[in-house]
């Protein structure tokens, strides 16, 4: 099969991934489980051919450096590609995102979710695993403030996953390794082209980081991804990238300009499909206190007790989750943050969980 016929029957089939690997059939994930394609193992010259297919004009640089990191529309999806040698053969994982960029109310996201386009300033935190969503959020949200406000966005991706038509806003979309060296290369680069909104694909590092916070206080709307499970954790993450002597001055940058996070996870439904799970955090006087303190293991509590203004814990959304038939007590059991939870008959406690189209 081509890479265009692979893709074109991995979304009838309702996929998110594709998985091809010299010597296996081909496989892809649908409701968040691994499954077989066909049943024809690939030959290292068939794995050849479709790197060469996906690469086409880059390809001569994925052979020099053995991977490549791409986005493509492939038979009319659009696909975000991964291509690597493994043994001596190419393999790759292609994801497929939706052929449209969703709005919030199609994604279902919590309500509090509705008031992110409207900030003016600070930073914006969406965090959660590989896989979780995180860019389809992000876009639904970035794409709110296209069709309603008239602003410059700017984002940073590597590679571009979804691509915005400008509507309202004037749009720029780089990308890492084509049109600028680095995240953070992009990112002072941005603080000179007069952005209203910056996306910044991945706040991974030290440099990028300590930018964003300036952008964030400096007057710019600046939405980023970490890769944690939870509120606390995201700010942990953050603040440990810093030198100690450096913490507490970064601590005090937090707290000031971090306006909310939503951490997210997808998990399978009773019946097939999949759920999306929140925690969110929009933080208030008590929560940028503890914050500026250093003493992160407590905002969970603080969130549990301001779900007036949209806050919730992610072990309730699971727990409304479970109550309502929509997980199962393994998958509940499973994404539980707090493990002392586990095993406990689920209450009726906060939150909600919130109904997602994957």
């Amino acid at each position: 099969m081509t890479a265009e016929q692979l893709v074109q029957k991995a979304r009838q089939d309702r996929a998110s991934d594709i998985h091809l690997v010299c010597g296996l059939t081909p496989r892809y994930r649908v409701d968040g489980s691994i499954r077989e394609m066909e049943n024809v193992p690939l030959t290292a010259e068939a794995c050849a051919n479709i790197a060469q297919e996906l690469a086409n004009g880059e390809y001569g640089q994925a052979r020099a450096v053995g991977e490549a990191d791409l986005a493509l529309t492939i038979g009319g999806v659009r696909c975000r590609i991964n291509l690597f040698r493994q043994q001596g053969n190419w393999s790759a994982a292609i994801r497929l995102l939706n052929e449209h960029i969703p709005n919030m109310a199609e994604l279902g996201l919590p309500k509090v979710v509705a008031e992110f386009p409207g900030y003016s300033q600070g930073l914006v935190l969406i965090t959660g695993e590989t896989g979780s969503g995180k860019s389809t959020t992000l876009a639904a949200v970035l794409n709110e403030i296209n069709k309603t406000e008239y602003k410059h966005i700017l984002t940073l991706e590597d590679p571009i996953e979804y691509v915005y038509t400008p509507e309202r806003c004037v749009i720029n979309q780089r990308e890492i390794g084509k049109d600028t060296q680095s995240f953070a290369a992009g990112l002072r680069a941005a603080l000179r082209e007069d952005p209203d909104v910056i996306l910044v694909g991945e706040m991974r590092d030290l440099e990028t980081i300590e930018t964003a916070l300036t952008a964030a206080e400096t007057g710019h709307l600046v939405f980023g991804t970490v890769h944690t499970n939870s509120a606390a954790d995201s700010i942990d993450r953050i603040v440990d990238v810093f030198p100690a002597q450096r913490q507490q001055q970064i601590r005090l940058q937090l707290s000031m300009s971090l306006k909310a996070v939503l951490s997210q996870q997808l998990l399978p439904k009773v019946g097939g499909g999949r759920v999306l799970a929140c925690e969110v955090m929009k933080t208030d006087g008590a929560i940028r206190n503890l914050i500026r303190e250093g003493k992160t293991p407590q905002i969970a509590n603080s969130i549990q007790t301001t779900g007036n203004i949209g806050n919730v814990l992610m072990d309730k959304t699971l727990q409304n989750l479970f109550n309502a038939g929509t997980i199962s007590r393994e998958t509940y059991e499973s994404a539980l943050r707090d493990p002392q939870n586990a095993g406990k008959t689920p209450g009726t406690m906060g939150g909600a969980g919130f109904k997602r189209g994957f």
